[in-house]
């Protein structure tokens, strides 16, 4: 993590790597792969509780976080896109339904999540799927 990153970015860097862990390994549950993650990397305390949150989301409302990305990402099934834009999408839409995050600050951060852990067009495309979402949603 970047040195003099904000408390809140630095979380979602951890859900977003228990998330994509998860993702990549498939059969386990969300919360034991998301325990193991930050046990392996001595996530402290506060990161864990901020990150648990967009964790959670995840595991109580997975399947409704993907019909809704799928419904905003017409051209584009799930399951077709890379897992690093998978699991960027999955974390900006569950931090989008808790409603906590004012949904300019969550396109920036998926955006800049994207820009780190993937590339200059992945980060594109979050962007325009992030933000459709955010419109569905009534959020924007």
């Amino acid at each position: 993590m970047p040195k003099g990153e904000r408390l809140e970015s630095r979380a979602r860097a951890r859900a977003l790597q228990a998330l994509y862990a998860w993702d990549v390994r498939g059969a386990e549950g969300l919360e034991l792969v998301a325990t193991r993650v930050w046990d392996d990397l001595a996530v402290g305390p506060e990161e864990r509780r901020l990150a648990g949150f967009i964790v959670r989301e995840m595991i109580q409302h997975g399947e409704e976080i993907d019909r809704e990305l799928g419904d905003v990402t017409t051209n584009w099934r799930l399951e077709r896109l890379g897992a690093i834009e998978r699991t960027v999408l999955r974390l900006a839409a569950a931090e989008l339904r808790r409603g906590e995050t004012p949904p300019k600050v969550v396109i920036q951060e998926a955006v800049r999540l994207a820009e780190r852990y993937g590339s200059e067009q992945s980060a594109r495309f979050v962007n325009g799927v992030v933000d459709a979402l955010a419109r569905r949603l009534g959020r924007l």
